[in-house]
C-alpha cells in the first residue's frame, strides 16, 4: 500500500510539473504576443525605406533597358547572339524587374508593421533571387553578382525568421513540451511523421536534407549499377555529380521533389503517383541538363535518337523510370527512409544535421566553383584571380575529368556573354 502510495505521490507531482511548465509557457506566448505588438525597431525601418527608394529608383531604369533591348531585337542588332542568350537576357531582365516591385512591397510592409506579410514577401524575393542566380550563371558564370545573391538569401532568411512569429517564437515557446513529445515519438520510431495527417512526412529542414543526402547516394548506386550492367556491360565509370564524396545531386533534389509533390498522395493510387512522377522528374531532368550546357557547356546525357526523346535531355523509357521510382519511393521507401532517420539520437539530430548540412553546402559550393574553373579553363581564359588559381593547380582539366567521367564539357555549347 505505501509502494502504490508512493507511485502515486510521483505521479501527482509529474502532473503538477507538467501543468506548471504548460502556464510558464502559456505565459510566455503571452509575453510574446505583447513584443509583436511593438513596432519595428529603428535600422529595419531604414532598410525598408532603403528598398522603397532604392526599388522606385532602380525600377524605371530596367523598364528602359527593357525597351531598349526590344527595340535592338527587332532591328536585328542582336543578331550575332544565340537566341537561347538573347531569352535568357530578358528573362533575366524580367526577374530583376520583378525583384524591384518585390522589395518596394516589402518596404512598406515592413514600414506599416505588417510583419507577417512582410515574411511572406521576404520568401518571395528569395525564390527570384535563385532564380535570378541561375539566369546570371548562364549568362556570367560564377561572378560577384552570384555571392551578391547567395549573401542577401542568407540575410532574408535570418530576417523572415525574425519578423514571421511562427518561425522563431512559436520554437521558443513550444521547445519543453516538443522535446517531450519527440523523446516519445523517437521511441514509437514514429518521429518525423505529418502530425496533421494531411501527408505521410513533416516537410521540414531536418526530414527534406537527409532525403536529399541518401538518395544523392542511392542515386548514384543505382546509375553506376544500370551503366555497369546495361549501358555498357562490365566497364566501371564514375557517376559523381559532387566534387567530393559518393553523391549524385540530381537524384537527390529530385527525391525532394518527389516528396513536397506527392507526400499527400501516399495513400493514393498508384497509376496517379506514377504520372505525376514521371512528369516531374522527366522535367527535372529536361532543366537539369539545360542549365548544365547553357551554363558551363557541359553535356552528362543525350538521348537524342532514343523512344520519345526530348531534345536529347530526357525520353519516354527515363520518363517512366522516373514514374516507378516515384511509386516505389513513396509506398516502399518513404516508410523505411523515416526509420533510418531515427536511427540518429533524438537529442543530437538538430547538431548532426547542422554539420552535415554545412559540409554538403562547402561541396556544392566548391563543385560550382570547379565547373566554372574547367569551363574558363576550356574557353582558353587565364585565371586572373587567386581562387581561380588554387581550383587549376588542385583540380586541374585531368583531375576533373577523371571525377567527373560522364560529363564532356565545350564552351560553345554555353550561353555566356563573356
Amino acid at each position: 500500500m505505501m509502494h502504490n502510495h508512493r507511485e502515486g505521490q510521483r505521479s501527482t507531482e509529474a502532473e503538477a510539473k507538467l501543468e506548471a511548465e504548460i502556464e510558464a509557457l502559456t505565459s510566455q506566448e503571452a509575453e510574446a504576443a505583447a513584443t509583436l505588438k511593438k513596432k519595428i525597431p529603428l535600422p529595419l525601418k531604414v532598410f525598408a525605406i532603403l528598398c522603397i527608394v532604392a526599388g522606385v529608383a532602380i525600377l524605371p531604369m530596367i523598364g528602359f533597358v527593357i525597351v531598349a533591348m526590344v527595340i535592338a531585337f527587332r532591328e536585328g542588332a542582336l543578331a550575332d547572339d544565340s537566341t537561347a542568350s538573347t531569352v535568357l537576357f530578358f528573362a533575366l531582365l524580367a526577374i530583376l524587374a520583378l525583384l524591384t516591385v518585390a522589395f518596394i512591397v516589402f518596404g512598406i510592409r515592413l514600414l506599416r508593421d505588417k510583419r507577417r506579410f512582410a515574411a511572406q514577401t521576404a520568401e518571395l524575393l528569395t525564390g527570384l533571387m535563385v532564380a535570378g542566380i541561375l539566369c546570371d550563371i548562364m549568362l556570367f558564370g560564377l561572378d560577384g553578382t552570384v555571392l551578391f545573391f547567395v549573401a542577401f538569401i542568407v540575410f532574408l532568411v535570418v530576417l523572415t525568421s525574425y519578423l514571421d512569429p511562427s518561425l522563431a517564437d512559436e520554437r521558443e515557446l513550444q521547445r519543453k513540451l516538443r522535446d517531450m513529445e519527440t523523446r516519445e515519438d523517437a521511441e514509437d520510431g514514429t518521429l518525423g511523421r505529418d502530425e496533421t495527417g494531411k501527408g505521410f512526412i513533416a516537410l521540414n529542414f531536418f526530414n527534406l536534407f537527409w532525403i536529399f543526402t541518401v538518395c544523392c547516394v542511392l542515386g548514384l548506386i543505382i546509375e553506376t549499377v544500370y551503366h555497369f550492367v546495361v549501358v555498357d556491360p562490365g566497364h566501371y565509370q564514375d557517376r559523381a555529380g559532387l566534387l567530393f564524396g559518393p553523391f549524385s545531386p540530381i537524384y537527390g533534389f529530385g527525391a525532394v521533389l518527389m516528396t513536397v509533390a506527392l507526400n499527400r498522395f501516399h495513400d493514393k493510387n498508384v497509376v496517379l503517383i506514377f504520372l505525376v512522377s514521371a512528369v516531374i522528374g522527366g522535367a527535372f531532368e529536361y532543366l537539369t541538363s539545360w542549365f548544365m550546357q547553357f551554363a558551363f557547356g557541359i553535356v552528362a546525357w543525350d538521348y537524342s535518337g532514343t523512344f520519345l526523346s526530348i531534345d536529347g535531355r530526357t525520353n519516354g523509357m527515363f520518363m517512366a523510370m522516373w514514374g516507378v521510382l516515384g511509386v516505389v519511393w513513396i509506398k516502399l521507401c518513404l516508410p523505411w527512409m523515416l526509420k533510418l532517420v531515427n536511427l540518429i539520437p533524438w537529442n543530437w539530430r538538430y547538431a548532426v544535421t547542422t554539420v552535415c548540412a554545412a559540409l554538403m553546402i562547402v561541396d556544392g559550393a566548391m563543385t560550382l566553383l570547379s565547373l566554372d574553373c574547367w569551363y574558363q579553363r576550356m574557353a582558353g581564359k587565364p585565371a586572373e584571380t587567386a581562387m581561380a588559381q588554387f581550383f587549376d593547380r588542385n583540380f586541374d582539366n585531368e583531375y576533373m575529368q577523371e571525377r567527373f567521367q560522364s560529363m564532356s564539357i565545350d564552351p560553345s555549347n554555353a550561353t555566356r556573354a563573356n
